[in-house]
């Protein structure tokens, strides 16, 4: 695993101008009680460094990645994990994983090809809430 995230924990790597992904984290972080994820913006030095060590592109900023150890998931794959880790009622979404993939992924792209015109876009990475440490949760 990169230096960039020393202490193995999953890694949530999201599009950091958009209003939907940014949504996506302030909805993990308060779920995510035992503090387990990490999160990089994926226009961040550490998000570039992530999705090219683990052979993604670095220009494609299309999906949430979660980064598990030596797994990588994207997608669709990615948001059933993350529910997974999450656990409680959360984990009720692993089963929609019976889906075909090719299902799963074209609702998946169907949101994320709209998301800046249904939700918006920042200007610039949004910045973690107050009461969440940059280097605790957010990886520079």
């Amino acid at each position: 695993m990169s230096d960039a995230n020393p202490d193995d924990h999953p890694v949530v790597l999201f599009d950091g101008v958009c209003n939907l992904c940014n949504g996506f984290v302030q909805f993990i972080l308060p779920r995510d009680t035992t503090g387990r994820f990490r999160f990089a913006s994926l226009q961040s030095d550490v998000g570039q460094e992530l999705l090219a060590e683990h052979g993604l592109p670095t220009d494609e900023l299309e999906s949430v990645v979660l980064i598990e150890g030596d797994d990588c998931y994207t997608k669709s794959d990615a948001v059933i994990r993350i529910a997974e880790l999450l656990g409680g009622i959360y984990a009720l979404l692993g089963p929609f994983r019976v889906l075909p993939r090719r299902l799963r992924d074209w609702a998946y792209d169907f949101v994320a090809a709209r998301r800046y015109r249904w939700f918006g876009k920042k200007d610039q990475c949004a910045m973690p809430p107050s009461d969440v440490s940059v280097g605790e949760r957010f990886l520079e």
